[in-house]
């Protein structure tokens, strides 16, 4: 997350850091603030000093994973010279997202992890629900270029894509591993070879 060393982290950074672990190790709920603070290594008035409420620490750790998938997918997206290529980058950003080494193994999505915790029409299943988008308007923007400025079929592609994908990861989640996300990547190609 941050590139500052450990020594040099701010509380922020260290209640960031412990939250983001725990959050996804043990659920948002099965975290305390205790937990947090004890694994961060700060004193308990630090996370009030930073954070308003276990809520606002959420939403940061939401907004760390959608950040860290966005750093994947741009790594991926600067190889990517084609529109099947850079359909292939998201595929791939997710499959990197389940070859992480977690402290506990991949358990899969941190946002669909969290967002399964978090009451409807919440602010945190909102960012969750917005993030999904995004990454479904990205397919669609690589898949209208594939099929020449078809923007009706590129969106339905794009939801199917996206049907799959989270399919994919959450049954990796389920497995550990990203073997069922390479698999989605291999159905997706041949469905655009297809088109």
């Amino acid at each position: 997350m941050a590139s500052s060393s450990a020594g040099s982290k701010s509380a922020y950074e260290k209640l960031l850091d412990a939250a983001s672990v725990l959050f996804y190790n043990h659920g948002i709920n099965g975290t305390g603030i205790d937990s947090i603070v004890k694994h961060a290594g700060v004193a308990k008035k630090s996370l009030y000093n930073n954070f308003s409420s276990k809520e606002e620490l959420v939403a940061a750790y939401l907004r760390v994973r959608h950040e860290e998938w966005l750093s994947l997918y741009e790594k991926r997206l600067r190889l990517a010279l084609t529109p099947t290529e850079r359909v292939m980058a998201v595929f791939h950003a997710y499959q990197d997202h389940a070859e992480f080494e977690y402290e506990n193994g991949f358990r899969g999505c941190g946002l669909l992890n969290a967002a399964a915790e978090l009451l409807a029409k919440t602010p945190g299943r909102q960012a969750v629900r917005e993030h999904k988008e995004e990454v479904e308007a990205i397919l669609a923007a690589s898949l209208t270029d594939l099929m020449k400025g078809n923007a009706e079929n590129a969106r339905n592609m794009a939801r199917h894509f996206a049907f799959l994908l989270e399919g994919s990861i959450s049954r990796a989640g389920l497995e550990g591993n990203s073997h069922c996300v390479k698999q989605a990547c291999m159905i997706a190609r041949q469905m655009m070879e297809a088109y």
